[in-house]
């Protein structure tokens, strides 16, 4: 059983860690799109929408964990600026599916640079055996998490 942190110690909490981590990235990232007129949630629906076009608002919404509200204003901007246009569903008028255009493309390579960058950064003095049992341990951590109710009755059970 793992002892509870201490302040010598809270450097090395899994928990926090994972947290300062994924903050750092999203920060970089955050920095990195406003050198570009952009901003992190802009950049992660056009990268969305290159791998998975047609999506919806609502379905974006989901995906990003956010308001369709939200999506909505984001996908007003970047229609303003002529990276993505709504298009009719042809089997419910009702539903508005999000789709790039052209000039959006210049903005993937960007993104995908960067990515492809920072990957490179932080896997530094990395082998890749290490970096495939990290990928491994993080998509089962994303499993346990993205399971149906898996967590709230332990975590109710626990006082949380």
């Amino acid at each position: 059983m793992s002892m509870p942190p201490t302040p010598q110690n809270l450097d090395r909490d899994f928990l926090i860690l994972l947290h300062d981590v994924a903050r750092l990235l999203r920060t970089r990232f955050d920095q990195h799109a406003r050198t570009h007129g952009m901003t992190r949630a802009q950049w992660v629906i056009l990268a969305r929408l290159s791998r998975q076009p047609g999506l919806s608002q609502n379905e974006l919404a989901g995906i990003c964990e956010v308001e369709p509200i939200t999506v909505g204003r984001l996908v007003d901007r970047l229609e303003g600026r002529g990276l993505v246009e709504r298009r009719s569903d042809p089997k419910d008028r009702r539903i508005r599916r999000l789709h790039l255009l052209p000039a959006a493309e210049p903005y993937l390579e960007k993104i995908n640079k960067y990515k492809e960058a920072m990957t490179l950064e932080i896997s530094e003095g990395i082998d890749e055996h290490t970096q495939e049992v990290l990928v491994d341990t993080l998509l089962n951590i994303k499993s346990k998490l993205t399971a149906e109710g898996a967590q709230l009755p332990k975590l109710q059970m626990a006082g949380e």
